[in-house]
């Protein structure tokens, strides 16, 4: 079993920057794939960055690419998100998820854990 808890969600205004942060404990090692997803009012949740325990392998939707960057501290069980030039539409709930698949990607299929999520709210 794995436990996610979400931090660093908060309000900012269009442009600026925040960190989320996802701490995990329980069985952490089995868990090569960690990502996070996002999800707007009334729509599907959807990927937004991924990334690999066991070379750090990292993907990105299209829509955060050069804004966002995804990392994870494998002592400290740790996975951020680090959010610039956050624009109103990256508003949503945003959720970290574990998985031990060898191949990594966006598909919820891969994800055996998710946590609570943070909100995120971008003002314009």
């Amino acid at each position: 079993q794995v436990q996610l808890v979400e931090s660093g969600g908060a309000t900012v205004q269009s442009g600026g920057s925040l960190r989320l942060s996802c701490a995990a404990s329980g069985s952490t090692y089995s868990s090569n794939c960690m990502g996070w997803f996002r999800q707007a009012p009334g729509k599907e949740r959807e990927g937004v960055s991924v990334i690999t325990r066991r070379n750090g392998w990292t993907y990105y939707a299209d829509s955060v690419k050069g804004r966002f960057s995804i990392s994870r501290d494998n002592a400290k069980n740790t996975l951020y998100l680090q959010m610039n030039g956050l624009k109103p539409e990256d508003t949503a709930m945003y959720y970290c998820a574990a998985g031990g698949a060898v191949f990594c990607g966006f598909e919820s299929g891969r994800y055996n854990y998710w946590g609570q999520g943070t909100q995120v709210t971008v003002s314009s």
